[in-house]
């Protein structure tokens, strides 16, 4: 199973592509093709049909996927790069620019 060092809810930066230099909060993982959704990056314009839910239909701007490579992960305003401690039969998230726990 891949692991990544990206979880749900940490606040990331775009590294490369169109929205490069955007930050936003992790949404959602999607695991087998290794992609995020990432908060008001990567908008897409979707065409919907009209339904019961939205009777009117038309063009709903809504966030695409992300490869993860093109994510960093932020502390304190700045990107950093992450590594893995284990202490006490514990394994947690450091920053490998502070070495502090994430």
């Amino acid at each position: 199973m891949i692991k990544f060092k990206i979880k749900v809810g940490d606040t990331v930066k775009v590294i490369a592509g169109d929205d490069k230099g955007s930050e936003g909060k992790v949404v959602k993982i999607i695991k087998d093709k290794s992609r995020a959704i990432v908060e008001g990056v990567n908008l897409v314009a979707k065409h919907t049909k009209p339904s019961a839910q939205n009777p009117q239909g038309g063009i709903i701007r809504k966030e695409a996927s992300i490869h993860i490579s093109n994510l960093s992960l932020i502390e304190n305003g700045e990107a950093v790069r992450v590594g893995y401690k284990v202490e006490r039969g514990t394994k947690t998230r450091i920053s490998k620019k502070t070495k502090n726990a994430i």
